[in-house]
């Protein structure tokens, strides 16, 4: 879109929240302006909820995963409080609608040169950090650069490896050049650690203060135990409703619940669902099942023994019974899993991948094959992995019994999971968000040198795939690509997907919420915060 389309946006939305223009006069006008059909039902959603919301209140909000470890700094983004936290008091170019769509955050508009390998995206003049500073392009360029270079710890360093230069261009305008074409760059700029943190003068960001342009501003805090926020009254974004937020981390399930149905606390990020037919009966409590691009994987590390067998890893693949783990562990709420990081909710879903079956025999012919017999492996997980984290790995266990293997179920501390036990002990469970492509789910993890390359997986052709498909704009050419490269994952790749959960959190009866919620994270995307309010 263009900056004179956006302004009309502006204006068309303006007049929605007034109630001024119908819905169909809205979807016209939006669509003749550039907007697609879903972004712009997805923006007439927010503008007439934004008729009814009230202003006011606490928000009370448990979330289910929290350190004392975690930290202000994007490039370290792990738990759900830090990127609850940040979708909270930091802002990003762009964001995931209720819908699914791409919407504007700071960047009110953005377009590419022919060819994808230049983007210009233009920054909202009205927005300002909490420290009361304008946010400018050289804001954005600085939050960027943070991820990049050889000397950057970031994990996000690998989504970044094609940008080439950022430029910014005046004080509104930022230009990304990369070294090919990249059609998902939009949507690249909503993945959790791309904050836009304030730039100091040596083109560092100030990311230890906590300062951010988000629609709240933090008062107080502690990681692992509490944040206080209030209302940012120079966001320039929608929504904002509360006057201030309350984020508690409570990892322990039971204890999570409990504050949900005494009332303790106003919404949770993550129900159990084992009792989630019961809390549906509780006429003071809402429950959401939202179908995710979110995943459990259970990584091996392909470079240790046994994992570096390619039969020992098909054999454990084959040893689950995924049917009975999304019965029994997610009482249906869940996707069955084939053993690659592509989702239904992804595009270019290759629908024809024959599905992989729970088959101990088969299973223990691999094992055979490569004299594995008897195997005996460690299975780390913890509760606050993923509702039922625990027995499923219990579960898990029993199945693998059929095919000879002894999985030893190892009970982790819920504190440190990310720190201690991802990325450095070599099978565990882990649990993924969603992300809006499979190129960025594939760069984050799958990609030969990327920091979250959770199975240590090298693979030469899935790594040339990657990259051609990234710059490919023929639709149908990268849908091949995709497939093959799901094929990789699914034959040699080190990690098992049993399913891809849906999420499933809970808020009291007088909350209120858009019609759609986003699945890209749970509570609504992440950004309950912003988007809910009180009815009473």
């Amino acid at each position: 879109m263009t900056k004179k389309d956006n302004d009309l946006i502006r204006r068309i939305a303006e007049g929605a929240k007034k109630g001024q223009i119908s819905r169909r006069d809205f979807m016209s006008y939006s669509t003749a302006a550039g907007m697609t059909a879903a972004g712009a039902s997805s923006l007439w959603a927010t503008s007439a909820h934004a008729q009814d919301a009230k202003r006011g209140g606490t928000f009370r909000w448990g979330i289910h995963d929290g350190n004392t470890g975690d930290t202000h700094d994007p490039g370290t983004y792990v738990t759900r409080t830090m990127i609850f936290l940040a979708h909270t008091h930091r802002s990003y170019l762009t964001m995931i609608n209720g819908d699914g769509s791409l919407g504007p955050d700071l960047a009110d508009s953005w377009e590419a040169n022919e060819t994808a390998s230049e983007w210009t995206f233009a920054i909202n003049p009205n927005a300002s950090f909490h420290s009361g500073r304008k946010v400018t392009a050289n804001d954005v360029v600085a939050s960027f650069n943070h991820h990049r270079g050889d000397d950057s710890t970031s994990a996000a360093k690998a989504l970044l490896s094609d940008v080439e230069d950022i430029v910014a261009d005046g004080d509104t305008t930022v230009k990304f050049i990369l070294t090919g074409g990249n059609a998902d760059l939009p949507w690249l700029m909503t993945d959790y650690h791309f904050a836009i943190c304030p730039a100091n003068d040596d083109g560092t960001i100030d990311w230890q203060s906590g300062d951010g342009s988000g629609p709240y501003k933090i008062d107080s805090g502690e990681f692992g135990v509490q944040f206080s926020l209030s209302r940012h009254e120079g966001w320039h974004g929608e929504g904002a409703y509360f006057d201030k937020v309350e984020m508690l981390t409570l990892n322990d399930p039971n204890a999570r619940q409990t504050a949900l149905v005494t009332g303790d606390v106003d919404a949770v990020s993550q129900v159990d669902v084992k009792t989630m037919a019961l809390l549906q009966r509780d006429p003071n409590i809402q429950v959401f099942n939202v179908p995710s691009a979110g995943a459990i994987t259970l990584p091996m590390f392909c470079d240790t023994a046994p994992f570096d067998n390619v039969d020992v890893r098909n054999a454990l693949k084959l040893s689950i019974d995924r049917d009975e783990v999304i019965e029994k562990i997610m009482f249906g709420a869940a996707t069955k899993g084939n053993d690659f990081h592509h989702s239904p909710a992804q595009p270019y879903w290759p629908d024809d991948i024959p599905q992989r079956e729970y088959d101990p025999d088969q299973a223990k012919s691999l094992l055979k094959k490569a004299g594995a017999e008897g195997l005996t492996v460690n299975l780390s997980t913890a509760d606050s992995v993923s509702a039922g984290a625990v027995d499923m790995a219990v579960l898990y266990a029993e199945h693998a019994k059929a095919a000879g293997i002894t999985i030893n179920v190892v009970r982790e501390p819920n504190d440190g999971y990310y720190s201690d036990v991802w990325l450095k002990k070599p099978f565990c469970l882990v649990s993924w968000g969603a992300r809006p492509t499979p190129d960025v789910m594939y760069t984050l993890a799958y990609k030969a040198d990327a920091a979250w390359n959770e199975s240590h997986w090298q693979n030469e052709r899935f790594n040339e795939l990657l990259l051609q498909a990234k710059a490919e704009l023929d639709d149908s050419l990268r849908a091949e690509m995709y497939r093959e490269m799901a094929m990789l994952a699914r034959n040699d790749g080190g990690t098992v997907i049993p399913f891809f959960n849906n999420f499933v959190y809970g808020a009291r009866g007088n909350v209120g919420t858009p019609d759609n919620l986003a699945a890209s994270w749970e509570s609504d995307g992440g950004r309950a915060a912003s988007r809910w309010w009180f009815t009473d």
